[in-house]
């Protein structure tokens, strides 16, 4: 039976599948190609720790997006002060506020 995946995977998926005697068609994708899939599979880690909520799923996640820092040429160190503007302007998530609708019928007015 062939399992078709058709997606990014980790670097020694090819060699483990080898290892267990199967056969597998692979390629190494084009700089284009492999941002376009670095981005399907940052959604597709999402999801996976919506699911499950797991050390292992957010160690995923952020394995994706440190590969998308590198590939960008983003520091870690752009990322903590981006992250620290925007929590200085609008705050973080810890009070857990659910915005429901905002009224801006009388800015129209101005």
């Amino acid at each position: 039976m062939i399992f078709y995946y058709n997606k990014l995977v980790r670097d020694k998926i090819i060699e483990k599948i080898k290892r267990k005697g199967h056969k597998c068609e692979y390629k190494e994708l084009s700089e284009e190609e492999y941002k376009k899939e670095l981005d399907k599979k940052l959604l597709e880690e999402a999801s996976e720790v919506i699911g499950a909520h797991s050390a292992e799923e957010l160690g995923d996640l952020i394995e994706v997006i440190q590969t998308i820092m590198k590939e960008h040429n983003i520091s870690f160190e752009e990322v903590k002060q981006a992250m620290q503007k925007k929590k200085d302007s609008n705050g973080a998530f810890d009070n857990r506020i659910f915005l429901i609708s905002v009224d801006e019928r009388d800015k129209e007015r101005e």
